[in-house]
């Protein structure tokens, strides 16, 4: 049963008095079945922030085997993930396991819940399917039942509301929460509400999905059977799966399994993270029920896995978070492998941070969180004993990053002739005739070396294991079928320390299929122990070592519309929307923008020197909002800078990019 936990502070999701006035971006729920039908969301200005721009990848439908659905239920929802455009909370809750995750539910009581775009961008990116919520509860819900199911066309209609929400936002699908009791009349029409959803929704985006939640039964009576059976079989027949109710008993999986038959892995068994009857009794002991259910070969719903965050389990929440998913890795194994398909890029970006950084320099230095900006997450393995190791391995957020506001830290002792490595990546990616191109880059102290060890396989040819390093690697001969040193690139000015190597190779008809990384020290003729620290900061796959090629400025059309000014003349304040498209008509296929602005007075126009340009945020799609810009008072003319990035991490050179000047001196 989904309820609101008692010790929630439930946040306002509420739109804003006026959705179509201009405002900061957010992302809200829908809250009446009038508003569903009337379509308002699509004339609210904050329609076009909410659409995700990462596309799932191709062939990530669900595989024949157990799967791992999470329900995230936290606060009421809409909290620091409302913010569209990115908050100021460098602790907002997030999920970097994407690796352990077959699909994603945003829940909230609210009728219909639509997923921020932040969490649709980056499961996406992770291969991970989206739903949102349809859910129907209390006194308010049977009134909302009454008219949703008082006739055929009326259940056809809402289901066409809810699928177009779904194909215009970008997200997969739906979770049906029916949690009120209804009038055995009023079952064919809920069944032609399911089926209909479920049908439109399969014709309109191939692949999605529609989740029914263990709640009414056959006969119109809420009553949690906490297992797939002949009370609630008939819903699951006409949908992609059902979500049972965490009350569920030893044997249950089995016994819905062999209901189920060739569906058994459709069949989604519930576990409350917070424990309230779960089997196992959840938190620590989630794993407990994973085991089980993994045993009666059906697969998993774990609901409200931010129970770690809200709980503040010590003794942070990133120590936690990597324990707690680590013992659902234990249990399950990995579900998601990457890379799968080239180009390939990570920053380690978590979406969250104390800076951001743009090829190695730093361009903002505050708190800051957008989990659209997540790039793939490392599967890194965290033991229970930590002690054991010599290096800690973590993803960092303090030490300075090469890109965006995270990376990867590696600090401990090591000895003289000792190495310690560690997973990075788990992959699929077959090897085509073009050579490959490794690039990478590291900082370190002393005598401190990175290496990547990949492993490729074939069919033919058997499994090969080639190590990347620059110094030092003459005892590695034996352990690797070939040591390669990689090309030191020049890395740019604002970069210090940074260090960029590049490897090119050819491997046809290889698959690679797992990276690690390898830290040694390089310490000729000292056999001490040695302090060991470095940074990897990014990696780079691709088929090419060439620079993208982005579209010049003059391919663009940069527009500002709402612009609004505040303040007085002395503090004046700018807020408006900026749009951008290509001239040509064509879809963008860059998933990012990075927005900086130039303030110029008249003296620096004269004057030209060294350009100041501060970065205002980040946008995921063709248009963002500024809000509240301080403007100095002898400003006379601003420039809006729109710098494209693309998928393999390469940036525009500020002084190529589109651009929007507005002029100042109009403003009394």
């Amino acid at each position: 049963m989904m309820s609101d936990r008692s010790d929630d502070q439930i946040s306002d999701p509420t739109p804003p008095s006026d959705p179509s006035k201009p405002s900061i971006p957010i992302s809200y729920p829908i809250q009446t079945l009038e508003d569903l039908d009337s379509r308002t969301y699509f004339t609210s200005f904050h329609y076009p922030f909410n659409k995700s721009s990462v596309p799932l990848r191709p062939n990530s439908g669900l595989a024949q085997r157990p799967r791992i659905l999470v329900c995230h239920d936290m606060q009421g929802g809409y909290v620091d993930d409302k913010w569209v455009q990115g908050g100021g909370n460098s602790g907002a809750y997030a999920i970097w396991h994407w690796y352990l995750i077959d699909a994603f539910v945003y829940f909230s009581h609210y009728l219909v819940t639509l997923p921020p775009p932040c969490w649709t961008n980056t499961a996406h990116r992770h291969g991970v399917q989206v739903l949102g919520t349809f859910i129907t509860e209390g006194d308010e819900g049977t009134t909302i039942c009454n008219k949703l199911l008082s006739t055929k066309e009326s259940a056809h209609k809402y289901a066409e509301r809810l699928a177009e929400l779904a194909v215009a936002l970008g997200f997969d699908g739906w979770l049906l929460n029916m949690e009120v009791n209804l009038d055995i009349e009023q079952i064919p029409n809920l069944k032609e509400f399911v089926s209909h959803l479920t049908q439109t929704m399969h014709s309109s985006v191939p692949g999605s999905l529609v989740i029914w939640y263990d709640s009414v039964t056959i006969d119109g009576t809420v009553s949690y059977q906490n297992q797939l059976n002949e009370q609630n079989k008939p819903f699951f027949d006409i949908c992609d799966g059902i979500f049972a109710n965490y009350w569920w008993e030893e044997e249950y999986p089995k016994l819905s399994a062999k209901v189920a038959g060739e569906r058994k892995f459709d069949v989604y068994m519930g576990i409350d993270v917070f424990g309230r009857g779960t089997y196992g009794g959840g938190q620590w002991n989630t794993n407990v029920a994973l085991d089980v259910i993994k045993k009666g070969d059906v697969s998993a719903a774990i609901y409200a896995p931010g129970w770690v965050y809200e709980s503040k389990q010590p003794p942070d929440f990133q120590t936690a978070q990597n324990r707690w998913w680590g013992l659902v890795e234990k249990s399950w194994a990995i579900d998601q492998n990457y890379p799968k398909e080239l180009p390939f890029y990570s920053n380690f970006d978590q979406g969250h941070g104390n800076h951001i950084s743009v090829d190695g320099e730093q361009v903002l230095s505050t708190q800051w969180n957008n989990i659209s900006l997540q790039s793939f997450q490392p599967f890194l393995e965290y033991a229970d004993d930590s002690a054991s190791k010599t290096i800690e391995v973590r993803v960092d957020f303090k030490e300075a990053s090469y890109s965006g506001g995270g990376n990867l830290t590696f600090r401990g002792t090591l000895e003289a002739k000792a190495s310690f490595s560690t997973r990075l990546f788990s992959g699929q990616l077959l090897m085509g005739t073009l050579p490959l191109h490794f690039i990478y880059s590291v900082k370190s102290e002393g005598n401190s070396r990175v290496g990547l060890s990949l492993e490729f396989s074939s069919e033919t040819e058997g499994k090969k294991k080639l190590l990347l390093a620059s110094q030092g690697t003459k005892r590695f001969w034996s352990e690797f079928s070939e040591v390669i040193v990689p090309h030191q690139l020049t890395t740019p000015d604002n970069a210090p320390g940074w260090v960029i190597q590049e490897v090119s190779m050819a491997m046809h008809g290889y698959t690679l299929t797992e990276i690690h990384v390898v830290c040694y020290n390089e310490q000729p003729g000292n056999s001490n122990a040695a302090e060991y620290f470095a940074v990897l900061g990014h990696i780079k796959i691709s088929t090419s070592d060439e620079n993208t090629e982005f579209p010049p400025s003059t391919s663009w059309i940069v527009d500002g519309q709402d612009v609004e000014w505040g303040g007085s003349q002395g503090s004046k304040t700018l807020s408006l929307k900026i749009s951008w498209k290509l001239k040509d008509g064509k879809n963008p296929p860059y998933p990012r923008y990075n927005i900086y602005v130039e303030k110029l007075t008249k003296q620096s126009i004269r004057t030209p020197g060294r350009k100041v340009r501060e970065y205002v945020g980040v946008a995921h799609v063709q248009t963002f909002y500024v809000s509240q810009l301080a403007i100095p008072s002898a400003t006379s003319s601003l420039k809006f800078i729109v710098q494209v990035c693309d998928v393999d991490g390469a940036t525009q050179k500020l002084d190529d990019a589109p651009l929007f000047q507005l002029n100042v001196s109009s403003f009394a």
